[in-house]
């Protein structure tokens, strides 16, 4: 397809949704937050009707009706990424709390969920990581079908060094090898650190299959707004473990709901310097690991 049809096509695509009525996208909106919130009524709705009603149609008719309901990743998926991103920022706990509750709707397994929450102690630090599983156990408390049980409590087999150099070349490829050379003048115990507590200790547990742990770190990882050069790693690690290109660009597109445009659109610029470097036909990942 030249770059004419290409044009056409996104001209064509603005045209139907402009077509679309406000009412339109509510009414899909409102279907998608039903089955994350569980609710016939969403509380975000009753919670803003007497100050800011027009916030509540905007969340639902946006963040649900035009996001969530894009078909580039699973509700699941959206879950896990939303789980992250809130509890690495660590100023929504109100919301972080909903979004435990959508991702247990929608599939997400207790003992899912307290990994995420413990991945985020890389990313976002142990306060984050600790506050986020003071709301998930609320949810838990709350729900009877949702008991929280200790998960991973065996020690992993083998050396942390060795299993997470393993873990980091698995992730991100020749980085791990470059991540302790750019340190090693430096601070040699850092990158000794992050092998052996990030991959050796956290991305070698099992309650969580790696995919979905790169989708997580990439919308932590863009919702920080902080970690661009990390951030690209994960893009490429994410690609390495079986994501594709479209599910980087649908997690990077929904941190705009959460994080905000700017997060958003300097998300979408790392993921393009992503995709160009591996070109048509991919490849590993460069830079700084973590």
């Amino acid at each position: 397809m030249n770059s004419a049809e290409n044009a056409k096509n996104a001209v064509d695509a603005q045209a139907a949704q402009a077509i679309e009525t406000t009412e339109d996208r509510y009414e899909r909106g409102l279907a998608v937050l039903r089955t994350v919130g569980g609710q016939e009524n969403p509380a975000v709705l009753d919670s803003l009707a007497d100050i800011a009603p027009v916030l509540g149609h905007m969340t639902v008719a946006f963040g649900y009706g035009d996001v969530l309901s894009r078909p580039g990743l699973t509700l699941r998926q959206r879950q896990i990424a939303t789980v992250g991103a809130l509890a690495a920022m660590g100023n929504a706990a109100p919301q972080l709390r909903f979004h435990i509750d959508g991702a247990l709707n929608v599939g997400v397994s207790p003992a899912e969920i307290v990994e995420i929450l413990i991945h985020t102690a890389v990313y976002a630090g142990f306060p984050a990581a600790l506050n986020g599983i003071g709301a998930a156990r609320e949810v838990f408390e709350a729900r009877p079908d949702a008991a929280a049980t200790p998960v991973g409590t065996e020690p992993l087999p083998g050396d942390r060094y060795e299993r997470g150099l393993a873990k980091l070349t698995e992730v991100d490829g020749h980085a791990g090898d470059q991540v302790v050379a750019s340190l090693r003048d430096i601070a040699p115990d850092l990158a000794r650190y992050i092998i052996e507590f990030a991959f050796g200790d956290i991305y070698s547990r099992a309650a969580l299959d790696l995919k979905s742990r790169e989708l997580a770190t990439i919308a932590m990882c863009t919702a920080l707004g902080t970690a661009t050069p990390q951030l690209r790693v994960h893009i490429h690690g994410f690609l390495n473990v079986g994501g594709t290109r479209e599910e980087v660009v649908e997690v990077i597109t929904q941190m705009a709901g959460y994080a905000g445009f700017p997060a958003a659109i300097n998300g979408i610029n790392a993921a393009r310097e992503v995709f160009e470097e591996r070109g048509a036909s991919g490849g590993e990942a460069t830079g700084q690991a973590g």
